[in-house]
C-alpha cells in the first residue's frame, strides 16, 4: 500500500463541482492500493501516516506527527499510484489491486482512521476528482508498505 502525503495548509476534494471532502492544516494522502494488500498493509500504512513527523516544532524543526500537531487527515484514492513507470512512455498497472479489492481496502483504512483521528475527510473511490491543496513548504513524502509475497 502506497501514500504520497503532503503537508498541507488546507486542501479540498471537489466532484462534480460539489467540495466532497476539506481540511484546514494537516495531510492530505493520496492512497494506492498493490495487489497483494490486506488490512495489515493498512494498518502499518495509517500508523506511519499520522505518526510521520513532518510538521513544525517550536524550533522549527520536523519533529511531530499529524495528531501532535492538531492537523487534519484527508485521505483521496489514487491508483496511479501503483504504477510501473520503468520502461517506456506509458505506465502499466499490473501491480494495481483490482478495483473492488482497492476500493475494499481504501474504505477499510478510512474506517480505522476515523477510529483514530477525528473529523478525518476523504475523496470518492473511482471518481473523477479535482483536487486543490496548498502545500505547505513545500513537503512530501512517499510512503509504501510493501504487500506481503
Amino acid at each position: 500500500m502506497i501514500a504520497l502525503i503532503q503537508r498541507v495548509s488546507e486542501a479540498a476534494v471537489h466532484v462534480n463541482g460539489d467540495v466532497v471532502g476539506e481540511i484546514p492544516r494537516g495531510i492530505l494522502a493520496l492512497v494506492g492500493v498493490e495487489k497483494g494488500d490486506t488490512e495489515k498493509q493498512a494498518e502499518r500504512l495509517l500508523e506511519r501516516v499520522i505518526s510521520y513527523r513532518i510538521f513544525p516544532d517550536e524550533t522549527g524543526r520536523m519533529n511531530l506527527g499529524l495528531t501532535q500537531a492538531g492537523g487534519r487527515l484527508l485521505l483521496v484514492p489514487q491508483f496511479t499510484l501503483a504504477a510501473n513507470t520503468r520502461k517506456g512512455n506509458r505506465a502499466s498497472f499490473t501491480s494495481a489491486a483490482p478495483p473492488a479489492e482497492g476500493e475494499r481496502l481504501f474504505e477499510y483504512l478510512v474506517h480505522r482512521a476515523g477510529e483514530t483521528i477525528n473529523g478525518v475527510q476523504t475523496g470518492r473511490f473511482g471518481a473523477d476528482m479535482k483536487v486543490h491543496l496548498v502545500n505547505d513548504g513545500p513537503v512530501t513524502f512517499w510512503i509504501q508498505v510493501p504487500p506481503e509475497d
